[in-house]
């Protein structure tokens, strides 16, 4: 359909059928209707007066359905246009059932993906999907003091405001830090602050830093997620937060980059760092194995 008509106001479909009766609002007639348009070739929406009315009738029996999930009513319609070109909908035996079920899949998902900040695709075809929730910006968690008491807020002194400013602005810089020496070594900008905002969010979780590499290292589904090969995603895990490993205990390696930098280390001193840079750079994903 290319024209799209506002639908008439109204809570259900009823609005529309009362003035006028249509033989599409039954299943035997959306079946014939479809049949017919589908054999009439290519082109046959475009210009049918009945498919135009079928798609008016379809955008106002769904507008309750698309307001419940924050969508605008042609959205919906459209995702019910899309079901009813496939072949299973003319064959079955309640055209209707399939397009309703279609669109409440189509919505569920539309939102997930939304809340998530992941495409539709993925939302339909990644495993385990369901075991994950809404993102989170990293400063609305209330646990990440338990990683460095760069993330507490206290209140023991009348400055309580200006040093939880102090300290968010840390932890922002720090982070930002990561995002820019990632970048110097050949990372794309974007995919490493996606990942480091991901990191920095779980450590609200996480309230061991000892286990926080080995927790994040075995989650298989957020690389894929996050758009990122798993040996890469390891390996950040490994150079932001620090190798678990007993002999790394209290060197640079074992410490990470994110403790580094919240130490108070400059971020010139990291680039310095030739074996650092050189790991990073190691890691860095190749666009063959992107998943």
């Amino acid at each position: 359909m290319t024209e799209h008509t506002p639908p008439i106001a109204g809570d259900d479909a009823a609005a529309l059928a009362g003035s006028a009766s249509h033989e599409f609002e039954t299943p035997e007639g959306l079946r014939a209707l479809l049949i017919r348009l589908h054999e009439s070739g290519p082109g046959a929406w475009q210009g049918d007066r009945e498919a135009a009315e079928l798609m008016r009738y379809t955008a106002v029996k769904y507008q309750p359905l698309a307001r419940k999930h924050g969508l605008d009513a042609w959205e919906v319609a459209s995702a019910a246009f899309e079901v009813m070109l496939a072949p299973s909908t003319r064959k079955a035996d309640n055209p209707w059932a399939v397009v309703t079920r279609a669109v409440q899949i189509t919505c569920g998902v539309e939102v997930r993906a939304a809340g998530m900040l992941v495409s539709t695709g993925k939302v339909r075809h990644t495993s385990r999907i369901a075991g994950f929730h809404d993102a989170i910006r990293f400063a609305e968690r209330e646990n990440l003091a338990d990683y460095h008491p760069a993330f507490a807020v206290t209140a023991e002194t009348d400055d309580e405001d200006e040093s939880q400013d102090g300290d968010c602005a840390r932890v922002a810089t720090a982070l930002s830090e990561i995002v820019e020496l990632f970048a110097s070594a050949g990372w794309d900008a974007v995919l490493v602050a996606d990942c480091v905002e991901h990191v920095a969010y779980r450590l609200a979780d996480l309230t061991s830093r000892s286990n926080a590499v080995e927790v994040l290292r075995r989650d298989h589904t957020v690389p894929v997620l996050l758009g990122v090969p798993p040996r890469s995603w390891s390996a950040l895990l490994r150079i932001v937060l620090g190798h678990p490993a007993p002999k790394h205990a209290g060197t640079a390696t074992g410490d990470g980059v994110l403790l580094r930098l919240l130490g108070g280390e400059p971020l010139d001193s990291l680039r310095c760092d030739t074996g650092l840079l050189a790991a990073i750079w190691a890691a860095k994903p190749d666009k063959s194995d992107v998943p």
